[in-house]
């Protein structure tokens, strides 16, 4: 992808996440220059990998095959692996029109996904066999706000705004919008994108960028060279 084209999403990005009256943290407008002024007092972010995080899965096919995320929140494994304190993450995320995210499924993260306003959001689900692979015949039961849900292996369930499935590590699933552009909320155990997403076919969780101009602000795929 080239910088411009993230630059661009961001802006788009920031303007329909605020037409449903959510606000991104003060640090999502911070320059790349005032982060690197900031970087002895920011480890928090940068160490939990709090912010901006645009993907085409290293497809350069953002349109078809692509992500907007933004990570809030994030805990620590060390809080989780010994069961207290801040276990917990918090992302907002946009899925395009038919954009789709990929087969994937995560090894220790579960998550509530939350259809939080605009089209409808589709998901294909399966389970894991006892290899982890996708399971192409049994029966996958999920809760929606709170509710049991099953449904045959690579079912779509579709989520109108409002409506949630929680997903547990072993649950594979791809989602993209259905009838226009989804604004969705994701609620789940500490997120690690460098060694939790599990992806049914060979390919990157991180874009590629192409700097044709300067960011705009920084990707959490940036910190370690803007950063360092």
């Amino acid at each position: 992808m080239k910088r411009s084209q993230v630059n661009d999403i961001i802006r788009a990005s920031d303007d329909f996440i605020r037409s449903f009256g959510f606000i991104l943290p003060p640090f999502a407008y911070w320059s790349p220059d005032e982060m690197r002024a900031r970087r002895g007092k920011i480890a928090g972010i940068v160490d939990a990998r709090l912010g901006w995080d645009i993907t085409d899965y290293g497809q350069d096919r953002f349109e078809r095959m692509g992500l907007f995320l933004f990570t809030v929140r994030n805990g620590l494994e060390e809080d989780l692996r010994r069961g207290g304190g801040m276990c917990y993450a918090e992302k907002i995320m946009i899925s395009r029109n038919e954009q789709v995210s990929p087969m994937h499924r995560h090894v220790v993260k579960a998550e509530d996904i939350i259809n939080r306003g605009g089209a409808t959001l589709a998901l294909k689900l399966y389970n894991s066999d006892a290899a982890g692979q996708i399971c192409k015949t049994s029966v996958v039961e999920v809760a929606t706000d709170g509710v049991l849900r099953r449904q045959k292996a690579g079912d779509v369930l579709r989520l109108n705004p409002g409506e949630s499935v929680t997903l547990m590590p072993g649950n594979w699933h791809a989602f993209w919008g259905e009838g226009g552009d989804v604004l969705i909320g994701e609620v789940s155990t500490v997120n690690n994108d460098l060694t939790d997403n599990i992806f049914a076919e060979p390919i990157g969780r991180f874009a590629e960028i192409e700097e044709d101009e300067e960011p705009l602000h920084l990707l959490v795929s940036d910190y370690p060279k803007f950063l360092a």
